[in-house]
C-alpha cells in the first residue's frame, strides 16, 4: 500500500511498479468510477465531497473494503490509503505482512505539481490547495503516514525519486 498527500509523488512510484510488473490498484479509481456511475461532477469538490458522504454513510473503511476485490496478486499496490481504518481492512484482508509506504513532500513541492497535472480536480488556488490538504488529513492521512512502514521523501529531482523507487521495490519484489 502507498500512502501521501495529493501530488507527494505516489502516481510516480506507481509508475516504477508498474515497470517492475506489479498489478495496481488505486483506491481514486475506484472512487471516481462510482462517482461517475452515480452522475457525481468529476471536479475536486463533488468527487472529494461524494467520497467523504459514503464515508459518513457506510463507515470510513468503506473504499478499502470496496478495493478488496481488486487484489489479484500478492505483487499488488494499493494506491491512495486515507486513514488507519482503510489500513486495518487491507490487513484484515491480506494479513498482517501487506505493508504501507508512505511517500513524502512538501506542500510548496506539491503544489506546484498538482497544479502541472491540468486534472479536472486540481486546486485553482493555493487556498483550494489547503483546503484539500485540511481535508485529505481530516480523514486521518496524517495518522496513516505516521504509522507507515517505510518513508519515501520525494524532494529531490523526478529521477532521483524513481531510483529511491525502484531500489525499494526492488528490494520487496
Amino acid at each position: 500500500m502507498i500512502a501521501g498527500m495529493p501530488g507527494a509523488g505516489k502516481e510516480e512510484f506507481v509508475h516504477v511498479a508498474l515497470s517492475q510488473d506489479y498489478d495496481v490498484v488505486r483506491m481514486g479509481d475506484v472512487v471516481r468510477a462510482e462517482a461517475a456511475k452515480q452522475g457525481i461532477r468529476k471536479d475536486d469538490q463533488g468527487v472529494g465531497g461524494f467520497a467523504n458522504s459514503e464515508r459518513q454513510i457506510h463507515g470510513y473503511e468503506v473504499w478499502a473494503k470496496r478495493c478488496v476485490p481488486f487484489v489479484q496478486t500478492d505483487k499488488t499496490i494499493i494506491d491512495g490509503s486515507r486513514g488507519i481504518e482503510e489500513l486495518m481492512v487491507f490487513r484484515q484482508a491480506f494479513g498482517e505482512d501487506a505493508l504501507l509506504v508512505a511517500i513524502h513532500s512538501s506542500p510548496r513541492s506539491r503544489y506546484p505539481r498538482l497544479m502541472a497535472r491540468n486534472r479536472a480536480d486540481a486546486p485553482r488556488s493555493w487556498e483550494e490547495f489547503q483546503d484539500r490538504d485540511r481535508r485529505e488529513l481530516g480523514w486521518g492521512l496524517g495518522s496513516l503516514i505516521a504509522v507507515a512502514d517505510f518513508m519515501l521523501v520525494n524532494e529531490g529531482t523526478l529521477e532521483e525519486f524513481r531510483e529511491a523507487a525502484r531500489g525499494f521495490l526492488r528490494g520487496k519484489a
